[in-house]
Order: structure tokens, then C-alpha cells, then sequence
């Protein structure tokens, strides 16, 4: 008889249409023990409070956090050590209680040599709240709390909107209670209430963070480099999505020359929100190339890791946006442009331009920005047209395959964002993911994505521990 961990590890306990292709299955069996300690830990602790039974009041008991499964593990978190240079996911209730209403957060840390820490923290709403907004902020801050994040760790905080242009003008206090950028869209999230949001938290154990700006505008000094998000840039007019771009570009590249930096050498990841991306995208797509062609961004060259997905702007004239993420004093010896072209091929071949995936390295750590990445061939086809559990395996099996060419794999994973054209396929998708890596942060939403036939893409952030002295300090 197979053992939970050895079920994992050879995909079984699946329903009988969820078949692996074998190079998911194969990346699947590869997947370190500690990945499915974690798995079976969970699932552990999932049965123990179901069998303990609900507590006073009707509510379900909790599930305690989880920082580690080992007996090692165990004793570091008793003496208050945490490895080093390990991506550690802790798991939080399932559900945070602000008096109001509920929410499910999960939360992944990751302390590489330096000390410095970072966390990736997912919350979803569970519905039914009189006031999501005030609900969402309390339940945040009880997260982090419960994990020992500080509010002043703050880097970036995106909000995820069913109805972003009545939502947003309640969010302003949450934007300036506290650092950071702040990002605003309209995606309704698909396995809870009406809002969901992703945070990212810093904590340096040297000091305080020096940062500068909140909002739209927020750069994080490290040592040499300096970290730049803009957030909402857009260009309200009524104007079609090519002009409107091109004006998003043009902001964008006087910003960057503003503060010493160029859109070829220093933009490490964009996301594009299109308001009805069906009708809209060529207009992105035309007027980007362009830009990016003048700007010495090309097949030659490089372009940028990229999510270009349907999302609403709070400003209804405003049919593209912008987020964009940028780093000053960045060293060409960190940045590694990455591709797996048995499994999906250059973008540039079927017209678009963006990176498939993007790698920055440090001393102790290397990034690696996953773009959006859906159920598609080397030649740019759709793959399983119709057959959204089979897209979203290919799909996977497309992200570990860029994953390897950075010596990483779905255990370093912080997060994911999956985005689902039809809202009805939400359930399986959450089933399938929750079978295969039930460990990540993950939000669930409706974004359809650029073209009719993909069904589903997911975009990700991994962390892996380096030991690269000779490059800047993270």
C-alpha cells in the first residue's frame, strides 16, 4: 500500500480524466521531501480538526500554522532558527476571523544566508461581508500578525476587485495606512468573496527599509540597487487601446529616464491589464513592438517577462494599464533572459513581445519571474483546445520547464496567479491545483486571457538560494 507521499510523488489519488503528461508527472516525482512533508503534514492536520468537530459557536476549528514538517524543522521552530537559504512556506489558518467576516490566507518565506527575509502572502475573502473592504484590511493585518510581519514591511500590495470602479474609491484609507506600492484591478476572484489581494514583505534584520514614495510610485533602497514599482499607469482618454499604449509607454520611458534608467537595461517585469482583451490586445501587441523596436528591445536583444490579461482599470475612459517593476544599478551578470524551447517557443514567432520567463540573481538568491504562460506548443499553437484541465497540465508543464533552466522547480514557487476565461471551470481548476501543489499562495480569477482558445494561464514568482558572492547583496 502507497503512502501518502509516495502517492504524490506518483500522481495517484487522482481522478480518473486528471491523467499527468509524463513530463508533469516526471517534474512531479522529482519534487524534493520536503515539498510533500509539507503535503502530508497538511492533509494531516486537514483530517485531525475535521475530526475534532466544529468549536463553540458553529465555527471549525483551526488549523495551526505550519512553518516546517521535519523534526528538524520542528526543533528550529521551537528555538526560534530557521534554516538558511531555503524557501520555507508556512501554512495560516485557512481561516482568519476580523470580527466581520473571514478569509483564507496563506503566506511563503523565504530566508536566504543574509538574513533578510522575504514573504509572499495570498488572501481571498470568503463572502458575505457588510464591508469587504474593511474586512480585507483587518484580515490582513491579522494575518501578517499571526506570522510575525510587520505592516512596515510592506512592499507591494494588489487588490483584486469584482467591481473595481464602486470598490476602489472605499480603498483609499488601506492605500495610505500603510508603505508601499499599491496596485488596484479589476479581476473578480473566483473561490471566495468579492475581493482577494497579494502582498510582498521585506524584513532586513540590519535595519529599517529605506524606502521612498507609496501609492502609484514606491523605490526600496538595497545597498547598490534600488527597487522601482509603478503601479496604475495609464492614459485616460477616448482614444483607441494603440494610442492609449503609446502614451503608457511614453510615461513610462520619462519616468525610467527620470531616475537614470532605461527600459532595455532595468525593467525586470510588466503586467498589462486590458479592458476587454478580446477586442483590444492587437492594439497593446502593435504598439509595444513598436516601442519596444525603438527602444533596442528585440529578437536580437531581449524583451521583458510579461502578463498581458483582460483587467479593469478603476478610470472607465481607461482601456490599457501598466505595473511595472524596475531595478536601478542593476549588473548585466544578474539578469538571465530564460526559455524552453521543446516546450514552448519564442514569442516574437507568433508576433508578440515579451519574455517567457526572467531570472535575477543576487549573493544569496535568485529571483525567477514567471510570465504568463499558457496551454501552448514550440510553434505558438494552443494546446487541447476545449480541455481546460488538460491546458492548465500544460501549462505547468511549461512553467517547469522554464523553471529547470533556472535550477528550480514548483518547490521554490512563492506564488501563483491563475486566470480562468470562463468562471464556471474555477472549481476544477482549484481541485487540480490543490492536488498537485496544495502548498502555494494562490489566487484564482477572472481575467480571460489573450486569445479565445486558452482557457486558462498562470504566472508565478520563485525564490531559490544562490551563493554568488561576487553579485550585489538582495
Amino acid at each position: 500500500m502507497l503512502k501518502a507521499e509516495d502517492e504524490i510523488r506518483m500522481g495517484k489519488n487522482l481522478p480518473k480524466n486528471a491523467a499527468l503528461r509524463p513530463s508533469l508527472q516526471r517534474g512531479i516525482q522529482k519534487m524534493p521531501n520536503l515539498v510533500l512533508n509539507r503535503l502530508k503534514t497538511h492533509r494531516t492536520l486537514l483530517t485531525a480538526a475535521a475530526n475534532n468537530g466544529p468549536k463553540e459557536g458553529g465555527r471549525p476549528p483551526r488549523i495551526p500554522m505550519v512553518m516546517n514538517a521535519s523534526p528538524q524543522r520542528a526543533e528550529n521552530r521551537i528555538s526560534g532558527r530557521m534554516p538558511p537559504c531555503e524557501t520555507v512556506v508556512e501554512w495560516l489558518d485557512p481561516d482568519v476571523d476580523s470580527g466581520v467576516g473571514t478569509g483564507k490566507s496563506r503566506i511563503s518565506r523565504f530566508t536566504g544566508a543574509s538574513g533578510v527575509t522575504e514573504w509572499h502572502v495570498t488572501l481571498i475573502l470568503n463572502g458575505g461581508e457588510p464591508d469587504p473592504v474593511g474586512t480585507l484590511e483587518n484580515l490582513w493585518l491579522e494575518a501578517l500578525e499571526r506570522a510575525g510581519i510587520s505592516p512596515e514591511s510592506t512592499v507591494m500590495r494588489r487588490v483584486f476587485c469584482s467591481d473595481v470602479l464602486n470598490q476602489f474609491p472605499q480603498l483609499s484609507d488601506f492605500v495610505n495606512a500603510h508603505p508601499g506600492a499599491f496596485s488596484t484591478i479589476g479581476q473578480a476572484p473566483l473561490t471566495g468573496g468579492k475581493m482577494a489581494l497579494w502582498s510582498y514583505h521585506v524584513h532586513d534584520p540590519q535595519g529599517v527599509l529605506e524606502n521612498k514614495g507609496g501609492g502609484s510610485r514606491y523605490s526600496l533602497t538595497r545597498g547598490s540597487l534600488v527597487h522601482h514599482w509603478i503601479t496604475g499607469l495609464c492614459e485616460p482618454s477616448d482614444e483607441d487601446v494603440f494610442s492609449q499604449t503609446n502614451g503608457v509607454l511614453a510615461q513610462h520611458e520619462q519616468w525610467m529616464a527620470d531616475h537614470h534608467m532605461t527600459l532595455a537595461e532595468n525593467v525586470v517585469r510588466t503586467w498589462w491589464f486590458v479592458r476587454n482583451i478580446d477586442g483590444n490586445y492587437q492594439g497593446l501587441v502593435d504598439a509595444r513592438r513598436t516601442h519596444f523596436s525603438n527602444n533596442g528591445l528585440t529578437e536580437k536583444t531581449h524583451y521583458i517577462a510579461s502578463t498581458g490579461i483582460d483587467g479593469e482599470h478603476p478610470t472607465p475612459t481607461v482601456d490599457i494599464s501598466l505595473d511595472s517593476y524596475a531595478i536601478s544599478g542593476l549588473l548585466q551578470a544578474q539578469i538571465e533572459y530564460l526559455n524552453a524551447p521543446e516546450h514552448l517557443g519564442p514569442t516574437h514567432r507568433y508576433g508578440v513581445t515579451f519574455e517567457r520567463a526572467t531570472a535575477v540573481s543576487y549573493a544569496d538568491r535568485r529571483h525567477v519571474f514567471i510570465s504568463g504562460t499558457a496551454s501552448i506548443d514550440p510553434a505558438g499553437n494552443i494546446v487541447h483546445p476545449g480541455d481546460v484541465i488538460r491546458q492548465f497540465d500544460r501549462a505547468l508543464e511549461n512553467i517547469s520547464a522554464l523553471l529547470a533552466t533556472a535550477n528550480a522547480s514548483f518547490a521554490d514557487l512563492a506564488m501563483i496567479l491563475v486566470y480562468l476565461r470562463d468562471s464556471e471551470d474555477s472549481t476544477k481548476i482549484c481541485d487540480r491545483i490543490h492536488q498537485l501543489l496544495d502548498h502555494l499562495p494562490v489566487i484564482f480569477l477572472h481575467a480571460p486571457v489573450c486569445r479565445p482558445g486558452w482557457l486558462v494561464e498562470v504566472e508565478g514568482i520563485a525564490i531559490v538560494a544562490t551563493h554568488r558572492p561576487e553579485l550585489p547583496d538582495f
